[in-house]
């Protein structure tokens, strides 16, 4: 293995890696300076805050996108597949924490968009270890897949109802009640159906009421079907046992859940600790 390839896997052992202690203090270090810059970002929003640090502020909010530049960077170098992360959800969050900084010097205001930098406080998950929130993000993220068709469906039965309950409304109360257009009373519908409430449309005739009760009842029944839907979804695609996995990233696709003793990425297929081979 070349003295390059070392540095590499070297640099990516402390930048991706979660179980190693240089990982770990890497990944702290970041998410301080990450919530640090979003602090930065809030504060600027502040107008006496701005009046009275306004430069400050500014020159800290460089200092963190230079940095986070100068990471984002060495994270692509060492990479085996730069264009994969750079695809991944991890990958697009790190290039956006940085881009509206530089967008600032062409579009103003556009700095605000920064505080799009605590998405990436999400790395929390490898630091402290927690699997089993992670596994059940994979759960229900897979649950929600399966279950789209249903979910569509129950939906689309919804938006009917909203239609049809919202027409009906309209030609119940009318302009003069505050149901001012069909589109304003599928808001109230809409309103209505998911128990929010805001107010600042209600029925004031006595069939009008009665309509808004029997939607309010199946507002309740509503609530609970997509919950039921992912939930079955959820319990079949449970297995009778679970392999243990730990945070060890791929250092050429940086796939990171795998199995605790898996040698071989099962995305991509390459070698998870190709340094382990050298030795041998």
């Amino acid at each position: 293995m070349s003295e390059r390839a070392k540095h590499r896997l070297v640099l990516h052992e402390i930048i991706f890696g979660a179980e190693t202690r240089t990982g770990k203090a890497f990944d702290i270090v970041l998410m301080v300076l990450i919530l640090l810059s979003v602090l930065v970002v809030m504060i600027e929003s502040i107008g006496s805050a701005r009046d009275a640090w306004g430069i400050w502020l500014i020159r800290a909010e460089w200092t963190f996108t230079i940095l986070f530049t100068i990471e984002y960077l060495l994270r692509l170098y060492c990479v085996g597949n730069p264009m994969r992360y750079a695809r991944s959800f991890f990958g697009i969050i790190d290039l956006l924490a940085v881009l509206p900084t530089y967008l600032s010097l062409f579009i103003a205001g556009s700095q605000a968009l920064i505080v799009v930098r605590i998405l990436r406080v999400l790395r929390v998950f490898r630091v402290l270890k927690f699997m089993k929130y992670v596994h059940e993000m994979n759960d229900l993220r897979r649950a929600l897949f399966a279950s789209r068709r249903k979910v569509f469906i129950f939906m689309f039965g919804v938006s009917m109802v909203a239609i049809i309950v919202g027409s009906l409304m309209y030609l119940i109360e009318g302009p003069e009640h505050g149901y001012t257009s069909i589109p304003k009373s599928i808001y109230w519908a809409i309103v209505t159906m998911t128990t929010v409430g805001y107010g600042d449309v209600s029925p004031e005739t006595p069939l009008g009421q009665l309509l808004a009760t029997v939607l309010m009842i199946l507002g309740y029944g509503i609530i609970a079907v997509p919950t039921g839907i992912v939930t079955s979804e959820m319990a079949s695609q449970r297995y009778g046992t679970e392999q243990r996995s730990s945070v060890r990233s791929c250092p050429q696709c940086v796939q990171e859940i795998h199995n605790s003793h898996a040698i071989y990425c099962h995305r991509c297929g390459s070698k998870i600790d190709p340094e382990k081979e050298s030795v041998s």
